[in-house]
């Protein structure tokens, strides 16, 4: 495989290639130099000024190799009169070498360069004996180490920033993340909760509809047809209040109260004006207060199963159970499952989607399913919700219960209403033949 051919020398290089000539060459030619009685005359002192010149178009590309190539070129230029223009640019060779070679020689050539001063300064201090012989110690660390220890510093500064740079990219898109994370949970609370508002209204009109169609009897049309009705002026005043809150910019507006297990009998006395024969066993402990999600959370599993059951169950009696044992509030709904005999309302199983995950921000158990018992066979809703403080209070902190929800649902449940006592008996049963289960016995 063949190598990459190296990078182009920078425009700056060959500036101050070009100005580094020059000016040696204005120096040797005044006669300037920098030391006298050299082995080597002054007709040698252009020879390592080119060649350091030169070497500065390899400062950035090739800054080792540039480096060791001047050192031997400036040592050469100590046997000639010396010209300041070859030093001066040593200088920057030794600079670059350490800005813009490997780390590991940024870490080395700084500490050779002092070695380097430390023992030319001891030995020419041994061998003239003289206290001028530190000043050469003090050119040579002029010379060699401090453009060394001044490239380690740039460098360090220029790594930092780098790190710097990298960790505010890093951060800006971990945020990045985490608001595409809350965006796409808002939105899935907000799917929740306009599932769960709604639903219930739109199955009742559905299958309420169906049943006006079926049926050709002027007042039972008539009683259904104000279900309907009653069911589609509640649904859109949820949506109003769902779609004020979105639209308010403002924090003022006061959350109105999350609907709790006390709302449950609402839920059932609506779900008997639907037709359902439905049958609460709450044995949850009297005066016992539960976590605020968790009340949220068991009541929409109620609701939503008590919709599906309208939509979906087969004629007979709909079981509601709440029990707390074990720490944790057991939500049990079974509804009876067989083929389907009564018009039924469409559904895409985002109920289902909805429960199971407000189970899951609880860190709960949820199950639904059919199964064969000895009265039939049965589908079952259920759902365990801990009631570990510190997760149901991380949980409704995210969850949160919407204001429309709290009014909404708890004060009006879906189907129920000022006309519920006058709902059309059962009607969408009524089609398949089916009885009012609301008057048997058990049933709320």
């Amino acid at each position: 495989m063949a190598l990459s051919a190296p990078a182009r020398p920078h425009r700056a290089d060959h500036l101050i290639a070009g100005a580094g000539l020059l000016s040696g060459v204005l120096l040797w030619a005044l006669g300037l130099t920098t030391q006298s009685g050299r082995l080597l005359g002054a007709a040698w002192v252009p020879l390592p000024l080119v060649v350091t010149a030169a070497l500065e178009l390899l400062r950035r590309t090739r800054p080792h190799t540039a480096l060791l190539v001047a050192t031997a070129a400036v040592t050469a230029d100590q046997f000639t009169p010396g010209n300041l223009a070859t030093v001066l640019m040593f200088t920057d060779i030794m600079y670059a070498a350490v800005v813009y070679g490997t780390p590991a020689q940024a870490r080395r050539i700084p500490i050779v360069a002092g070695l380097v001063t430390v023992s030319l300064t001891l030995g020419v201090l041994a061998w003239w004996r003289t206290p001028q012989a530190l000043l050469i110690g003090v050119l040579c660390g002029l010379v060699a180490f401090t453009p060394a220890a001044t490239g380690a510093l740039v460098r360090n500064h220029r790594d930092a920033a780098e790190t710097e740079r990298l960790r505010a990219e890093q951060t800006a898109l971990l945020a990045e993340a985490d608001r595409v994370q809350a965006v796409t949970a808002e939105r899935a609370r907000m799917a929740r909760e306009l599932h769960d508002m709604v639903a219930g209204h739109l199955s009742a009109i559905a299958i309420h509809s169906t049943a006006a169609l079926s049926l050709d009897e002027p007042r039972t049309s008539r009683e259904a047809l104000a279900v309907i009705r009653e069911n589609s002026v509640e649904g859109l005043a949820d949506m109003r209040r769902l779609i004020g809150i979105l639209r308010d910019p403002g924090n003022d507006r006061e959350p109105a109260p999350a609907p709790t297990l006390d709302a449950v009998d609402a839920l059932v006395s609506a779900a008997c004006a639907n037709g359902l024969a439905v049958r609460l066993d709450d044995t949850r402990p009297p005066g016992r207060a539960l976590p605020a999600p968790v009340e949220l959370a068991a009541y929409r599993i109620v609701q939503e199963s008590l919709t599906n059951a309208l939509k979906h169950a087969s004629p007979g009696r709909v079981t509601v159970a709440l029990t707390v044992s074990q720490g944790a509030l057991e939500v049990r709904v079974t509804s009876p499952h067989g083929p389907a005999g009564a018009p039924r309302a469409p559904g895409a199983g985002a109920g289902l989607v909805g429960m199971r995950e407000r189970t899951a921000l609880l860190g709960g158990a949820f199950h639904a399913g059919g199964a064969a018992t000895a009265d039939g066979a049965v589908w079952t809703v259920s759902a365990t919700l801990p009631l570990d403080t510190a997760r149901t209070a991380a949980a409704g902190a995210f969850e949160g219960a919407w204001p429309s929800a709290g009014r909404g649902a708890a004060a009006r449940p879906a189907g129920g209403g000022a006309h519920a006592a006058r709902a059309p008996g059962g009607a969408a049963r009524a089609a398949a033949g089916g009885t009012h289960p609301c008057g048997e016995e058990g049933a709320v």
